[in-house]
Parts: structure tokens; C-alpha cells; sequence
């Protein structure tokens, strides 16, 4: 398949999606959003990759682009193009197919569980009945009409949603290694307080047991939607 990642900003590249890709002998482009690229057209691609970023999805003042990439991802799934979303990537997801994306009522940043829904461990049989993710956000998507809901926690409500076949979204970091998360870290500038956000040097030290964990699960839920 020709996968094709938007990108937002230079440090929240695909990550382990990439690795999944190219392990399983799929090709990836980019557009790298935040650089000026080209959105693509659907005939350009298989299925599309929506990353995450630092703006929030209605910013189109500062980053005029947002609408046009709107558009992009709605002729994808006109198109009967997939589309997996990471954070970001899944409100612009969710925003395409008709839901509103809110202010969450608090900030998550940092290592902290989701419980995983029995409808997720069934769609997705490795998936435990929680896991520690990585949150990076401070804005949350509604449920997309005929969307299962995948994920929750205790600080949002939202964390992630199904369409077999169609839109995988996830409010979360799975896709992150040691590396990335370093770069999520350095790249924060304005760090908020708050129940649910970790110190710095907390989710770097968590990072290696975390991002093992979490890649093994990405994989096989990656080898599910698109099977």
C-alpha cells in the first residue's frame, strides 16, 4: 500500500507507524504540513496518516492550511480512502466526518492509562483491558456518528474511535519511541500544571518500558484495520 503521512510539526513525525509500514513493505510519503508541502490528491495514495501537532484544528489565522487539509482528508474518505488520526490527526479526523472538537476540561500530558473498551478488545483481541499511552493534548473530538468508541480516561472522556475500514483515531501517543518523546519534551514551551500532567523528567524515564509496550499493540492493531 501507499501510505501517505500529513505532518504538523517537525518533531511529531509517524514514528512507529513508519516502522510498521515499512516492516510490512508498504511505501510512505510526506507532507510536511508546518514546511509548505502540497496536500495530496486521493489518487496519490492508499490510505492517509494524520499526525499530531501543537495548534488546535480551528486555528486557521495562524495556520491557513488547516482548512485546505480539511478538505484533503474529507476527498480521502470520499474517495474510499482509510485514514488513521494521532491526536491532532484524529480531531481533524473526527472534525471531517461531522463532530465537533472541544476544549477538554483539563490538559494530559504525560504517561497515564486508558481503559480500553470491550468493543476495542474486540475489534482489536491483543489490547488489554488498560494500558499506559502517551498524552500530549488539551482539546478532545466527539464521537463521529457510527464510530465505536475505542478508549477512555479519567481525564477525557474521548479517547479514541472505530469505522472498520473506514477511520482509526486515537487521542493518544502509541506511535512515540524514546527518541520522539525527547523531542515532545524539548519541544514544549509553555509546560501546564494539572492533575493529569506529568514532570519532564517523569515521562523520559518512562519512556523505554512505554514506548515497548505500546509498540507491540499499535502494530497488531495496525495489521487489524488494515487487514
Amino acid at each position: 500500500m501507499k501510505f501517505h503521512v500529513l505532518q504538523h510539526a517537525a518533531y511529531e513525525g509517524p514514528g512507529e507507524i513508519a516502522t510498521w509500514a515499512q516492516e510490512r513493505g508498504h511505501t510512505l510519503s510526506t507532507s510536511h504540513l508546518y514546511r509548505g508541502d502540497a496536500l495530496p490528491f486521493p489518487s496519490e495514495f492508499d490510505a492517509l496518516v494524520i499526525m499530531g501537532g501543537e495548534m488546535n484544528i480551528y486555528q486557521y489565522r495562524d495556520w491557513p492550511w488547516l482548512q485546505d487539509e480539511t478538505s484533503a482528508i474529507q476527498a480521502g474518505l470520499h474517495a474510499g480512502k482509510p485514514a488513521v488520526g494521532i491526536c491532532l490527526g484524529a480531531q481533524l479526523l473526527a472534525d471531517a466526518l461531522g463532530s465537533r472538537v472541544v476544549q477538554n476540561h483539563v490538559h494530559e500530558i504525560g504517561w497515564f492509562p486508558v481503559s480500553w473498551t470491550a468493543e476495542a478488545r474486540q475489534s482489536f483481541p491483543g489490547l488489554p483491558s488498560a494500558s499506559p499511552v502517551l498524552h500530549w493534548h488539551g482539546y478532545r473530538f466527539g464521537l463521529p456518528v457510527g464510530a465505536t468508541r475505542l478508549a477512555v480516561s479519567p481525564g477525557c472522556p474521548e479517547q479514541g474511535f472505530l469505522i472498520p475500514g473506514k477511520v482509526l483515531g486515537l487521542q493518544f501517543h502509541m506511535e512515540v519511541d524514546p527518541g520522539l518523546v525527547k523531542l515532545y519534551v524539548d519541544s514544549q514551551g509553555n509546560w501546564p500544571a494539572g492533575k493529569y500532567v506529568q514532570a519532564p523528567a517523569q515521562i523520559l524515564a518512562d519512556a523505554v518500558k512505554h514506548c515497548e509496550v505500546n509498540r507491540r499493540l499499535l502494530h497488531g492493531m495496525l495489521d487489524k484495520f488494515f487487514n
